[in-house]
C-alpha cells in the first residue's frame, strides 16, 4: 500500500459518522504536521495544506538553461507538465476531496531568475536599503474562480484553442502552444486521478470508505473537463485548483468564499441531494486541503451585505474542523451583526486566530483615492496576508516588495555623522533620510518595472493566467494584459525609525543628556562603552510611537507621510502602474533586524525590527488598545491596502455574551477610526510559554503569527520567541525593548 493512499486503515464492519470522520482527518492532520515538523524543521509560513511527499517518489527538474535551472514558457511548460504526469495521489477515503500536494516547483529548480536579463545595476541599491525587491516572484493576486467554474478545463482548452486562432502574431505563438499543453496536462492528471480512485473503491475493504471513493471517482472524472455541477464538483475543483497552483508556484488566494459556494449550495438544497450537514463536512475538508485566504461577507457592488447562509456553514465548518485557516470577515457600515457578533464568538471560543476583520470604509475609500470607483473598490477582496485584490482583474506583487526603512535611517545617519557631525540635528537627519528614501522607492519601483518586463522569460503564470481577464483573450501572459496594475511597496520599520528621531529629539536636543557624537559612539558599540546600558535605557525610555500623542506618534505620522508621497510619486513615472504604499513586514522582522546596527531607540545590533505597523513592544505596561490603534489608524497610507493592527488578547476577557459584545463594539471602533485591517490572537501566557519550552506539548496550539495562521510547533524558534514577546507584551512581562 503507498503512503499516500490510506486505504484498508479501518476493519469492514466499522461505521462512520461525519462527526467521526471530521475528528480522524483531524488526527491525521496533526500528525502530518508533525512530519513536516521533523522533515523540514521550523517553517514561518503558512501551513499550505501540504503533506510530506512518500518515501519512494522523487522528481528531478529537467534543465532547459546552461545554469541547471529553467525558465520561460518552454521551461516551466516542460517541467510542469513532467511533474503533473509523475504526481502521486494523496487519498484519504474519509476525507471528501483529494488534491494535497508536496511541494511547490519554484522552490525546485534552483535560481529563481533568468540571467539572460541580469539586473546588476539595481542590486547594490536593493542592497544598500535592505530591498526586497520582487523581481522573480510569483506574483501575489486572486483568480477569478467563476472562470474556471463556467468553463470547467475542456472550455478553458475551447477558449484558448478560439483565441490561438484569432491571435495569430508570432509573439503569441508561445503562449498558446504552453497555456494548451499545460491544460490538457491537466485534464489528463484529472482523468487518471478518476481512474486511480475507482481502483482504489475496489481495494478498500470498508464498504462505508469503498462508496466513498467511488463517488470521488466519479466527481473527477465529471470535472476532468467539465464544468463543476453540484456543490460537491464546485469544491473539488477549488481543492484541485488549489494543488495545481501550489504545485507551480506557490498559489494565489481563494476570493469571496460564501459567494463561491452559494449559488450550488442553494440548486444542491433546491434539488433535494444536500443537507446541512453534508455541506458543512464539504467546507471543512475544503479548509483542511488548504489554508487558502478567503472573505467572508462584506458588501456587494451595490453596498448590500453579503452574508448569506453559506456564511454561516463556513464559519460552523472552520469550528468543526478547528484547525489554521485564513477567513476574513469584512465588516462595513450595513454588516449582518448576528452574523458578526457568531464570528467573535468563533474567534474566542477556538482561539485560533480566526476569523480576522477588515475595515470596509477605510479600504474603499482609499482604493477610490487611486481614481477607482466605488464599485470596483468593492470587489477588491482580502486575498493574503495584509492586501486586497480584485479577482480576476488585477495583477500585483503584494507582500512581495518591502523596504527596510530602519536600514534606511541608518544610512542616512551615518551619512550625516559622517558629511556634517557639528551640524547635526533631528532636522538635518531628516533631510538625509528623506533623500535616501527617496532614492530606495524609486529603485524598487524600478525593479518592478523590471519585473514586469521580464517576468514571463523567467516564469509566466501558467496556471493563473487561465483565470485572469486579459491573456487568454490577448495572447500574453498576465503580467502583460491583466486589466490592472497596483503594484503594492511596504515600508517595514516605521516604529523602529519614528521611536529613533523621537528619542533623538527628546534626549539630545531637547534634554541635551547626551550629544549626537557620545550617542553615535554608543551605536557603533551597541551601547558596549562606559555607561552603555545606562544610556540605553535612557533612549528606549523616550516617548513611543503608539504611547498616545507622543514625540514617537508624531514621527511615526510624518514617515508615512513622506513614504506615502514617494511612493505614489512613482505612478507618474510608470504610466499604467499604480503603486500602492503600506506597512508591512510580514516574516521578515527578523531578517531585516540582522541587516540593522543598533538604533537611536535603544534597540541592540541585529535585533528584529518592529513588526508591521504595530509599536516596538513592551514600553508601556497598561495595555493601551486604544493608543495603540489610533496610533496605527494615523499612519495608513490610506491607498487600498492594509497597515495591519496586531493585537494580542487574553482569553479571560471576552469569556461572556456581554464579553464578546464588547469586543464586537471594539473591533467594530478600531476599524471605524481609520484601521484597514485588524488581526488578533487569543492566548493564554502561562500556555504559550510552555509550548515554547516543549512545542510537542501542544501540537494543535494555532497562532496568528502575522497575517497568516500557523501551528505554533511549526515555527522556527526565534519567531515563536517574536510571537511569545507580543502575548507577554499583554501583561507587561516583555523585557522593556523587546521587539514583536
Amino acid at each position: 500500500m503507498s503512503k499516500i493512499q490510506l486505504i484498508n486503515q479501518f476493519p469492514a464492519d466499522e461505521t462512520f459518522t461525519l462527526d467521526k470522520r471530521i475528528r480522524l482527518l483531524k488526527k491525521r492532520k496533526l500528525e502530518q504536521t508533525q512530519e513536516k515538523i521533523d522533515a523540514e524543521g521550523g517553517l514561518d509560513e503558512d501551513d499550505y495544506g501540504r503533506v510530506v511527499a512518500p518515501d519512494d517518489f522523487s522528481f528531478e527538474i529537467t534543465p532547459t538553461h546552461s545554469d541547471g535551472s529553467f525558465y520561460g514558457y518552454k521551461g516551466w511548460t516542460e517541467n510542469y507538465t513532467k511533474l503533473l504526469a509523475a504526481h502521486p495521489l494523496y487519498c484519504d477515503p474519509l476525507d471528501a476531496f483529494v488534491g494535497r500536494g508536496f511541494f511547490f516547483l519554484t522552490r525546485r529548480k534552483g535560481s529563481i531568475w533568468n540571467p539572460d536579463h541580469p539586473y546588476s545595476d539595481l542590486k547594490e541599491a536593493f542592497k544598500q536599503y535592505n530591498i526586497i525587491c520582487g523581481i522573480g516572484s510569483d506574483g501575489h493576486f486572486t483568480p477569478d474562480l467563476r472562470m474556471g467554474f463556467e468553463l470547467g478545463w475542456g472550455g478553458i482548452l475551447a477558449k484558448l484553442k478560439k483565441y490561438q486562432a484569432i491571435n495569430t502574431a508570432p509573439g503569441n505563438a508561445e503562449f498558446y502552444e504552453s497555456e494548451i499543453a499545460v491544460v490538457r496536462a491537466i485534464i489528463s492528471f484529472l482523468n487518471r486521478v478518476g481512474d486511480e480512485l475507482a481502483q482504489l473503491a475496489e481495494e478498500e475493504c470498508n464498504p462505508c470508505l469503498a462508496q466513498n471513493l467511488r463517488e470521488m471517482s466519479g466527481v473527477n472524472h465529471a470535472i476532468a473537463s467539465g464544468a463543476p455541477k453540484t456543490l460537491r464538483e464546485c469544491i473539488q475543483w477549488m481543492c484541485w485548483f488549489s494543488f495545481l497552483s501550489r504545485l507551480y508556484n506557490r498559489g494565489p488566494s481563494g476570493g469571496q468564499l460564501d459567494e463561491l459556494l452559494r449559488p450550488f449550495y442553494e440548486r444542491d438544497v433546491q434539488a433535494g441531494i444536500i443537507d446541512d450537514q453534508t455541506a458543512k463536512f464539504y467546507i471543512a475538508c475544503l479548509l483542511l486541503n488548504d489554508t487558502r485566504y478567503y472573505q467572508l461577507a462584506g458588501p456587494d457592488e451595490a453596498g448590500r451585505d453579503m452574508a448569506s447562509h453559506v456564511s454561516y456553514l463556513i464559519l460552523e465548518a472552520a469550528d468543526w474542523i478547528d484547525i489554521a485557516c485564513n477567513l476574513t470577515v469584512r465588516v462595513h457600515d450595513k454588516m449582518n451583526e448576528d452574523f458578526f457578533y457568531r464570528s467573535v464568538e468563533y474567534l474566542f471560543k477556538n482561539k485560533n486566530g480566526w476569523p480576522r476583520f477588515s475595515g470596509d470604509n477605510s479600504l474603499v475609500e482609499g482604493f477610490m483615492r487611486c481614481g477607482y470607483s466605488k464599485e470596483l473598490a468593492r470587489k477588491r477582496l482580502a486575498a493574503g496576508c495584509h492586501w486586497m485584490s480584485i479577482p480576476g482583474m488585477e495583477y500585483t506583487l503584494n507582500d512581495l516588495v518591502k523596504i527596510n526603512t530602519a536600514k534606511v535611517f541608518e544610512v542616512a545617519y551615518y551619512e550625516m555623522m559622517h558629511s556634517e557631525p557639528d551640524l547635526a540635528s533631528t532636522e538635518l537627519l531628516w533631510k538625509y533620510f528623506e533623500r535616501h528614501l527617496g532614492a530606495a522607492v524609486r529603485v524598487t519601483a524600478e525593479g518592478i518595472k523590471f519585473h514586469l518586463t521580464w517576468q514571463e522569460r523567467n516564469e509566466p503564470e501558467l496556471v493563473c493566467n487561465l483565470l485572469s481577464q486579459g491573456p487568454v483573450e490577448k495572447g500574453l501572459d498576465v503580467t502583460k494584459a491583466a486589466v490592472y496594475f497596483n503594484m503594492c511597496i511596504d515600508g517595514a520599520g516605521i516604529a523602529t525609525v519614528a521611536d529613533s528621531f523621537a528619542a533623538l529629539q527628546q534626549r539630545v536636543e531637547q534634554e541635551k543628556k547626551i550629544s549626537f557624537a557620545g550617542l553615535t559612539r554608543q551605536l557603533e558599540l551597541d551601547y558596549q562603552d562606559l555607561d552603555g546600558e545606562y544610556i540605553r535605557q535612557m533612549m528606549l525610555h523616550s516617548e513611543r510611537y503608539c504611547g498616545g500623542d507622543t514625540l514617537g506618534d508624531a514621527w511615526a505620522v510624518r514617515v508615512n507621510e513622506l513614504f506615502t508621497r514617494l511612493v505614489r510619486a512613482e505612478c507618474s513615472r510608470y504610466p499604467g502602474l499604480n503603486f500602492i504604499p503600506g506597512w508591512f513586514s510580514w516574516a521578515n522582522t527578523l531578517e531585516f533586524g540582522t541587516n540593522v546596527r543598533a538604533t537611536p531607540n535603544g534597540r541592540h545590533s541585529g535585533e528584529a525590527i518592529n513588526h508591521g505597523a504595530n509599536p516596538t513592544s513592551g514600553f508601556r505596561k497598561d495595555g493601551a488598545v486604544t493608543a495603540m490603534a489610533n496610533s496605527i489608524a494615523g499612519v495608513q497610507p490610506f491607498y487600498g491596502n492594509t497597515a495591519p493592527v496586531q493585537l494580542e488578547v487574553d482569553p479571560g476577557i471576552a469569556n461572556t455574551p456581554e464579553g464578546v459584545s464588547k469586543m464586537v463594539n471594539m473591533i467594530r471602533t478600531i476599524l471605524e477610526t481609520g484601521n484597514t485591517l485588524l488581526n488578533i490572537n487569543i492566548i493564554d501566557k502561562n500556555k504559550i510559554l510552555e509550548a515554547h519550552r516543549d512545542p510537542s506539548k501542544y501540537p494543535d496550539l494555532v497562532v496568528r503569527v502575522t497575517g497568516f495562521t500557523a501551528y505554533f510547533a511549526m515555527l522556527s524558534p526565534e519567531f515563536r520567541q517574536l510571537v511569545v514577546d507580543r502575548v507577554l507584551a499583554v501583561n507587561g512581562d516583555v523585557p522593556e525593548g523587546s521587539v514583536a
